[in-house]
């Protein structure tokens, strides 16, 4: 990971670029790409928090192998449970920390130092975003404001993206369920496509001549 300096212009590309999306899977995935490569680091994963199930499921990832998403469930209650209630939490280490669920899989994908930042929004916690690097590195005030930053603009994003998505299906159904009841009530004749009044005539002449 390179020491970089992150500028308003960058993080104004960023979020304009996440703002303008209206798919959560498209929010998820840009973020965690903007972040690995704006920081330069291994890799970037962004989890949304299950809470019937207490695990933190993959949103999406970035700079990741297969072998290492697939690793097995990620709980919240195991894997750097810090992050998830007292805020960042920075691991220089991950050979030597006990709060990693998957240490040896870590070791395995070349994973050095993690931070990890919790996603929350309208004060719920909604995931997490997590930045890996190659080499041991001691995250600076400025890279975890910044991950901090973004992952709250993502989180903001993808519940917005969720509630337009689900607007969008509840109008349709509503659609649905609205041409049908104009179907049923629509009145008709045994004549297709001819009106009920000229139907009508038709009908009185009929009965005339009998």
């Amino acid at each position: 990971m390179k020491q970089q300096l992150i500028n308003y212009e960058t993080m104004l590309r960023i979020t304009k670029a996440i703002s303008h999306s209206k798919d959560p899977e498209e929010v998820a995935l840009m973020t965690t790409e903007s972040i690995k490569s704006a920081l330069d680091t291994k890799g970037c994963s962004l989890f949304l928090f299950n809470r019937k199930t207490h695990e933190l499921e993959l949103a999406a990832s970035f700079g990741l192998s297969k072998e290492y998403i697939n690793k097995g469930p990620v709980s919240a209650l195991k894997s750097i449970a810090q992050s998830m209630e007292d805020g960042p939490v920075a691991i220089y280490d991950i050979t030597d920390d006990p709060r990693l669920q998957y240490p040896e899989e870590a070791q395995k994908e070349g994973i050095a130092s993690i931070l990890s930042v919790p996603i929350v929004v309208g004060g719920t916690l909604i995931g997490s975003m997590r930045v890996y690097t190659a080499q041991p590195w001691e995250f600076t005030l400025a890279d975890v404001n910044f991950v901090q930053a973004l992952a709250q603009i993502a989180g903001a994003a993808i519940n917005m993206a969720r509630y337009i998505k689900g607007l969008k299906s509840s109008i349709e159904v509503l659609k649905t369920m609205q041409e049908i009841q104009r179907k049923k009530t629509t009145r008709r004749t045994p004549y297709e496509g001819v009106p009920v009044s000229i139907s009508s005539n038709k009908a009185g002449k009929r009965s005339k001549k009998k």
